[in-house]
C-alpha cells in the first residue's frame, strides 16, 4: 500500500509540475507575441485598473489637446488680424495729422477723405474674418442656428456708424475646469467703452465724421481725434490680451505633451513587456519542462524491482 500512495503521490506531484510549468510557458509565449505583460485583469487586478485610468484619461487629454490646437489657431488668427486693424488704425491716424496742415487745399483734404473711407472699409473687412473653423473671429454669442443667416460680428449703418454682434465669442475648453476665450468681441475693440454719463462711439462713427469734415473742407476736431486715440489704444490692449491667452494655452500643450509622456512610461513599465528578457525565460521554462517530462516518462516506466535495487 506505501508504494501505491508513494507511486500516486509522484504522479500527482510531477503533473502538478508540469501543468505549471506548461501554463507558464504559455503565458511567457502569448507576453512575446502581444508585447503586454497582461491579458486579462485576473493577471493583475490593480495593475489593471491602474492601465483603465490610464487609458480614460489619455483620452480626455487627447479630447483637451485637439481643443488647446483649436485654440491656439483661433488666438493666432486673432492676433494677427488685430495688428492689421492697428495697421489701419496708424494709417488713419497719419492721415487726421496730415489733415491738420492748414495749408492743405480742399481737394488736398478730399484726397484723404477718399483714403480714410478706404481704411474704414478695410476695418469693417478685417473686423469679419472668420476663424478656421468658418466661425466669425469677431463675433459674439449670436452663432448661426439651424436655418438661420449667421449674424456678422460688424454690420455698418447707412450712417456709417457700426452694430456688433452681441455676447462674446464662445470659450474652449482647454482642460478640466479650465477654459480660454480665443478672441475678443469687435466690440469690445472698435467702439469706445461707455463711461456711465456718455455713449461711446464706435470707429465707423468717427471715421464718418472726420469724413464729412474734410469733404467740406474742414478742420478735424479734438473730440475726433482724441476717439481715434483711444480706439488704437483699445486695439492695443485686446492684442496684447490675446497674446497672454496665447501664452497661457502653449503652457497648457506642454503640460499635456508632459503628462503624455509620463503617462505612456507608467503604463509601458506596468504593460510592456521587455522582449528579451521575456524569451530568455521563456527558453529557461521549456528546457526545465522538457527536462521534467523526461524525467517523468523514464520514471513512470520503472518497475517495482527497479525501485528497491
Amino acid at each position: 500500500m506505501s508504494v501505491s500512495f508513494a507511486t500516486s503521490g509522484f504522479y500527482g506531484r510531477s503533473a502538478s509540475a508540469m501543468n505549471a510549468l506548461t501554463a507558464r510557458a504559455e503565458a511567457l509565449q502569448t507576453q512575446v507575441s502581444t508585447g503586454k505583460k497582461l491579458q486579462a485583469p485576473s493577471d493583475d487586478a490593480v495593475a489593471y485598473q491602474r492601465l483603465q485610468g490610464m487609458r480614460v484619461a489619455g483620452a480626455n487629454d487627447a479630447a483637451f489637446g485637439a481643443n488647446v490646437k483649436i485654440a491656439q489657431g483661433v488666438l493666432a488668427s486673432a492676433d494677427s488680424t488685430l495688428g492689421s486693424i492697428g495697421d489701419q488704425l496708424q494709417k488713419a491716424t497719419e492721415l487726421a495729422v496730415q489733415a491738420g496742415n492748414g495749408t492743405l487745399s480742399k481737394d488736398a483734404k478730399q484726397a484723404i477723405a477718399t483714403q480714410l473711407k478706404d481704411v474704414l472699409a478695410s476695418i469693417v473687412g478685417l473686423a469679419n474674418a472668420k476663424d478656421a473653423r468658418g466661425a466669425p473671429l469677431f463675433g459674439g454669442s449670436e452663432a448661426a442656428v439651424a436655418g438661420q443667416a449667421e449674424t456678422p460680428a460688424v454690420t455698418q449703418t447707412a450712417t456709417g456708424a457700426l452694430t456688433f454682434a452681441a455676447g462674446q465669442p464662445s470659450a474652449i475648453p482647454i482642460g478640466e475646469g479650465q477654459t480660454v476665450q480665443p478672441s475678443v468681441a469687435a466690440r469690445d475693440v472698435l467702439k469706445i467703452k461707455d463711461d456711465g454719463t456718455t455713449t461711446g462711439r464706435d470707429i465707423g462713427e468717427v471715421i464718418t465724421s472726420m469724413i464729412a469734415t474734410l469733404e467740406a473742407g474742414g478742420t478735424l476736431s479734438d473730440a475726433d481725434n482724441a476717439d481715434l486715440s483711444a480706439i488704437s489704444a483699445q486695439t492695443t490692449q485686446a492684442q496684447a490680451s490675446v497674446g497672454a491667452r496665447a501664452v497661457r494655452v502653449d503652457l497648457q500643450a506642454a503640460y499635456f505633451t508632459q503628462v503624455g509622456t509620463d503617462r505612456e512610461a507608467a503604463r509601458s513599465d506596468m504593460e510592456d513587456v521587455d522582449v528579451t528578457t521575456a524569451i530568455t525565460e521563456l527558453q529557461k521554462t521549456m528546457t526545465i519542462l522538457s527536462a521534467t517530462q523526461a524525467s517523468f516518462s523514464k520514471l513512470s516506466q520503472l518497475s517495482l524491482f527497479d525501485y528497491i535495487r
